[in-house]
């Protein structure tokens, strides 16, 4: 099979570099990477040599720059995996990603376990990553698991380019693009099978480094499931349920707030996300603004 590899990324040239060099280990090298990228500042001069990279630039905003990968992808990847630029695979993701899709023709999308995540913590290093990656090498799940779910996790996951077809993500959900691993998946759902796997694993950093505003992501944390919902791809429980967690969330921390959050600008924009909803104004683009 192709496999393409899309990176999206902002603002940390020096990380990209190095999972570059940590995905120039893997057992099975992607045919191609494409790095999306807003400015040359993003990336750095030189890639490793073991890799074929292509760097294509995008306006700002995950959606937008995920969808410049996929159309330089369409028509040269049977399968393209999307992860983000904080996420190190294990050595043999894309080999075993490859015989999944190879193995189970029905599979349209996967996504893959995540031993730890930094983007519920304070972060997680590089070196920690490493070692719960060996960690965990050395001992895995005896058991392969491969279980349907409704959607997959933006950090890691792919799809079989067949089915995907012309669908794009939704660049009205701006910025970080909250939720639009959910919006996109559900665009699948009667294509074929979306599965999660232990067969693939990996170690989600949650880099606070260029990370978008407290007050714009908790704007995004009220509008976004809506419009999600709106269009079809969301049931309203869940987007509801979704946005009362987070609101609860950030009201209850904002007293005594961890310091890699922003909390109070969270909540704030939560509370300017319910007024616009109950005047009518369901636009995620107004995000931009705030």
């Amino acid at each position: 099979m192709r496999i393409g590899l899309i990176i999206a990324t902002y603002g940390r040239p020096t990380l990209v570099q190095e999972l570059l060099s940590s995905i120039e280990g893997q057992a099975r090298l992607p045919d191609e990477i494409v790095l999306s990228v807003v400015s040359e500042s993003d990336v750095e001069a030189e890639f490793p040599k073991r890799l074929r990279v292509n760097v294509v630039y995008s306006n700002p905003g995950l959606c937008a720059q995920r969808n410049r990968g996929l159309e330089l992808l369409r028509g040269r990847a049977d399968v393209v995996l999307f992860i983000d630029d904080d996420f190190w695979m294990s050595a043999t993701y894309i080999l075993e990603l490859e015989r999944l899709f190879l193995t189970n023709e029905d599979v349209v999308a996967a996504t893959g376990l995540v031993l730890a995540d930094g983007a519920t913590t304070a972060g997680i290093t590089i070196a920690e990553a490493e070692k719960r990656l060996e960690d965990y090498a050395r001992d895995p799940n005896p058991n392969e698991v491969i279980r349907d779910v409704p959607d997959t996790y933006g950090c890691n996951m792919a799809f079989r380019m067949s089915k995907v077809g012309e669908l794009k993500f939704d660049e009205r959900l701006p910025l970080y693009g909250w939720q639009e691993d959910v919006d996109f998946s559900a665009q699948l759902q009667g294509r074929g099978r979306i599965v999660w796997t232990n067969a693939v694993w990996g170690v989600h950093l949650g880099t606070k480094e260029s990370k978008v505003s407290g007050v714009r992501f908790g704007y995004s944390q009220v509008i976004n499931p809506l419009f999600i919902f709106r269009k079809g791809n969301m049931s309203l429980r869940r987007a509801v349920l979704l946005i009362l967690k987070n609101i609860a969330a950030n009201a209850a921390k904002s007293l005594y707030p961890e310091r890699y959050v922003d909390r109070s600008g969270r909540l704030k924009g939560n509370m300017i996300g319910l007024l616009h909803v109950l005047s009518g104004r369901l636009d995620p683009m107004r995000a931009l603004k705030l």
